[in-house]
This record gives C-alpha cells, sequence and structure tokens, in this order.
C-alpha cells in the first residue's frame, strides 16, 4: 500500500515468535487480512493477535496502547484492545511489536453497512464514555483532533486528481462549507481519532469493540463525528446526533473530517486496499457527493 512499507513473511513473524515466546510457538499462526494501512496483523491460537509495525511512523504503537489504553478500558462500554506482551526488534524486524488480546466481532465490509444502523445508539455512548474521561496529561491531536484547516491542502490535492471520477464542485464547496465553522472553543477531549468501519467490531447487531487506537489524542470531539458519514446511514446519523445533542459547528466539522478521509482515500488506496477504496465511496455518497466513472 506504501512506499515505505516492510514486507513481513510469515517465517519472520514465526521465527519472531519462536525466539522472544517460546510458550507460545506451537500455536497456530496464520495472517488476518485485510490488514491494516500501517500494520500487518497475525491471529495467533485462538484468543491472540499480533499487531506489527510496517511503516516507521506507526513505530511506537505498542508503547502507546500500553500507556494510556488502560486509563480509557475501565471506562468504555465496549471491549478495546489489550496488550499482552510486548516484543524487541529482532531478525531484522527494526521495531517494537505488540501480542493483544483478540476480541470477539466482526467488521463490515462497505456492502453490509445498511446492518450499521441498529448501533448508533451504541456508538454514541461509547463517545460520552470516552469523551468524559478525564484528559489531563493526554497526548494532544496531531493530524485529528485539531483544526480542520490541517488537511486543507490535501483534500484539495485530493479533488484535483480525482477530475471527473467525482463532482469536484460539490466536494469542494462541501469542503469549504465545512472550513468555516466555527473552530472548537470548548475543553479538549479524548478521540478515537480513526472512527471508520474497518475499526467497529459488531456482535449479535450490536457495537461489540472499537480497535486501532493509533490515532487517540486529545483534540476537538468533532473528528470521531466521522462516524456518522462513513459508518451510518441517515436515520443512524439523526439518532446519533440526537443522543451526542451535537451543535451544528461540531456536526459540520465532523462531515468535514469524513468529507476528507473518504476523498484522500479514494485515489491512494483504490488499487492497494480495495476494501477501505468501498469504505471511502460509500462515504461520499452518504454525504451527497457524486461519483464519475473511474472513481
Amino acid at each position: 500500500m506504501h512506499d515505505d512499507e516492510l514486507d513481513l513473511e510469515d517465517e519472520l513473524v514465526a521465527g519472531l515468535i519462536h525466539s522472544q515466546f517460546p510458550e507460545w510457538a506451537g500455536l497456530e499462526l496464520a495472517p488476518l487480512l485485510p490488514w491494516g494501512t500501517d500494520n500487518a496483523l497475525f491471529r495467533l491460537g485462538d484468543d491472540m493477535l499480533l499487531r506489527l509495525p510496517r511503516r516507521e511512523r506507526s513505530r511506537g504503537q505498542v508503547e502507546k496502547d500500553l500507556r494510556w489504553l488502560p486509563v480509557l478500558a475501565p471506562w468504555l462500554p465496549v471491549a478495546i484492545p489489550e496488550v499482552l506482551a510486548v516484543g524487541r526488534p529482532a531478525d531484522g524486524y527494526p521495531w517494537t511489536w505488540g501480542v493483544y488480546r483478540r476480541l470477539e466481532g466482526e467488521t463490515l465490509p462497505a456492502d453490509r453497512l445498511e446492518e450499521a444502523g441498529s448501533t448508533a445508539g451504541d456508538i454514541a455512548r461509547f463517545l460520552i464514555a470516552l469523551r468524559s474521561i478525564d484528559a489531563d496529561g493526554g497526548p494532544p491531536g496531531t493530524s485529528r483532533g485539531v483544526p480542520l484547516v490541517v488537511p486543507d491542502a490535501a483534500a484539495r490535492r485530493a479533488i484535483a486528481e480525482l477530475g471527473d471520477q467525482v463532482d469536484g464542485a460539490a466536494a469542494t464547496a462541501l469542503w469549504e462549507e465545512a472550513l468555516r465553522a466555527p473552530d472548537w472553543d470548548g475543553e479538549p477531549t479524548w478521540i478515537h481519532g480513526d472512527l471508520m468501519p474497518g475499526n467497529i467490531l459488531i456482535d449479535g447487531g450490536r457495537l461489540s469493540g472499537v480497535i486501532d487506537w493509533s490515532l487517540l489524542s486529545v483534540g476537538d470531539p468533532a473528528c470521531d463525528l466521522m462516524v456518522a458519514w462513513m459508518f451510518l446511514d441517515a436515520a443512524g446519523r439523526e439518532r446519533l446526533r440526537a443522543e451526542l445533542e451535537v451543535d451544528d459547528a461540531s456536526w459540520e466539522r465532523g462531515r468535514g473530517w469524513a468529507l476528507s478521509s473518504a476523498l484522500i482515500a479514494i485515489p491512494y488506496y483504490r488499487e492497494t486496499n480495495r476494501p477501505f477504496a468501498d469504505y471511502a465511496r460509500r462515504t461520499l455518497a452518504e454525504i451527497g457527493v457524486a461519483l464519475g466513472p473511474g472513481a
């Protein structure tokens, strides 16, 4: 997916387990596909998951998870990742990696997101709980939870790159409308930062877990409202907004985050991560931006 990513062979990962955690060396090891955009995932036995950064920018994630996820977990109504062990660089692999407890549930592909509507209330309760946790000392946002102007240049480049594959006039108008929304002037809160379908686990029609906290930070909570367009339908959005009591400016910024994320994702991932690009196309449809041929 990226020019700077590592190619992780099964044999290398098996060797890391054998040398560092020999008590688990006899367990079945298998890639868990599709991988995320920055990490390789492997199933280990029946109830564990390996997460290995594939890019320089995702190094240090295990340490971040170790520091902050135990702070959040007791206060949240759904499961989040738990680090069971930390692996060290070895055998040519350059970064720290983690062994996590595997969580119950499944992620919904883009063509099954009509099943997500029933989770709107669960998502609202999750966000209310997350925002209520004391954020003092939490890591400040750098790419999410920040003013919406931060991704402005990238969003405009994506619109230009897409050309007639997207209604550029509509996308630009909606983006500029979002940019005009007043910035967040309240106290910063905890944000997940990447609340998109691939990071939301569903079990029996209910929200069961939220994974991939790599963008966890403290900042403007409107960023997490991207879930309203990236995961829910119109009825689900209405319920989510009502239960969260979202003001107009925050709602507009949330739509802006969903819009910019989807626009940037399509040209970058359409050939290398098609499920991710499918999510992005569906998001633009929910926002009201028409796609042209080839998108």
